[in-house]
């Protein structure tokens, strides 16, 4: 049966590259870098080659990359990192559309009596600067925003973030769903977020880049790996697959971006031929990230559309794989002033260089057939 996996934002299939180099490293490179006969230093020094490699994606000069388990980890330690070294009650500013590991560490810091102030966005997923600037007045300490909204890929204005700061605060910004598929500069951030597994590369391997000079509150201690920042034997599987995978991701240059937002307006123009009254949530398309796209089905709530969708092979999600389970109206639409009811017809679909027109056109086509079945039955 034809299909299509098109929930790359919740994970991608891991590249040959990868994988053959986290096999080599397992049978080879096994040994740990913290040691120091020869075998142990080869494993420091790819360690370090991996470490640079990613700098360059990001052109960090001046940056440390400390790796991590993972996206969520690596939010984590840039926020409670970051406030834990500051003296006293911090008003620190977040966005109100970012993503569950973010949210929640924001929560934790108003439990420890911190003032969180929650910027709110407009309907194309923009930030409304007249608040920060307020939060920033009111001597905010920290912002943090993500590059690229997984629900609706929505793009950052990084530049226009760093202008309005000014210095002012630390700049977290949440790279995972954008790394390499959108362009970002570490001269625009103090702390910039990556994930392994939504690149191509392995699940349980992340960094945090950290621009030099910014002081971080470790979240494991033990045997002061990673600078001290992040205790811990080094995953150097994990940091061979996702070396591989960064350099997978480079080497299809940047004409790649272009590739994937002509998939993506093939599979919008696609559905709409397809469901006339179909909607597109947040950004116009060309005004988002090349990869994601959120589309409402008036009437069909959005994981009935999911599952008859699964069974003709063609994956997609409601939102954030990490509270999509809770089948709850997102957060993230309600934040752009999206009616509720409108909320729960959203789906998400998020496509990856390896995305085939084959994959689109089948997905777009059984899209009006479902949906022209389903809406029969919607709710009155």
């Amino acid at each position: 049966m034809a299909g299509a996996y098109l929930d790359n934002s919740a994970t991608t299939r891991p590249c040959e590259a990868a994988i053959r180099a986290m096999e080599a490293c397992m049978r080879e490179g096994w040994h740990n870098p913290s040691s120091v006969y020869k075998p142990a230093v080869e494993a420091f020094r790819f360690v370090r080659s991996a470490r640079q490699r990613l700098l360059d994606a990001v052109n960090g000069t001046g940056c440390e990359a400390i790796f991590t388990s993972g996206g969520t980890e690596g939010n984590n330690l840039a926020i409670l990192g970051a406030v834990g070294r500051m003296r006293g009650r911090q008003v620190v500013a977040v966005s109100a559309v970012e993503h569950p590991s973010v949210r929640a560490a924001f929560d934790a810091l108003s439990e420890q009596g911190h003032d969180v102030r929650v910027i709110g966005v407009d309907a194309a997923g923009q930030l409304k600067w007249h608040e920060l600037e307020a939060a920033l007045d009111d001597g905010a300490s920290l912002v943090s925003c993500m590059q690229v909204n997984n629900e609706t890929g929505a793009l950052l204005d990084a530049k226009r973030l760093h202008d309005t700061v000014k210095g002012r605060a630390l700049i977290h910004v949440d790279g995972v769903q954008g790394f390499l598929r959108v362009p970002f500069d570490m001269a625009l951030a103090d702390l910039y977020t990556v994930s392994g597994h939504k690149i191509h590369g392995p699940k349980g391997v992340g960094a945090l880049i950290v621009k030099k000079g910014v002081r971080l509150k470790p979240q494991h201690i033990g045997g002061g790996q990673e600078s001290g920042l992040r205790s811990g034997t080094e995953n150097t599987p994990g940091i061979a697959g996702l070396d591989a995978a960064i350099a997978d991701m480079i080497a299809m240059g940047p004409e790649m971006r272009d590739r994937l937002m002509e998939k993506k307006l093939r599979l919008v123009e696609g559905v709409l031929r397809a469901v006339p009254q179909a909607l597109v949530n947040g950004p116009a398309p060309r005004d988002a990230a090349p990869h994601i796209v959120n589309l409402g089905f008036p009437g069909v709530r959005g994981e009935v559309m999911l599952h008859a969708l699964e069974g003709e092979g063609i994956y997609v999600s409601t939102g954030s794989a990490c509270s999509s389970k809770k089948l709850k109206v997102s957060g993230v639409l309600t934040a752009m002033g999206m009616r509720p009811d409108a909320a729960e017809w959203a789906v998400r679909f998020s496509l990856s260089p390896h995305t085939t027109d084959e994959e689109i056109d089948c997905a777009a086509g059984r899209i009006g057939e479902i949906y022209d079945l389903l809406k029969r039955y919607q709710r009155r």
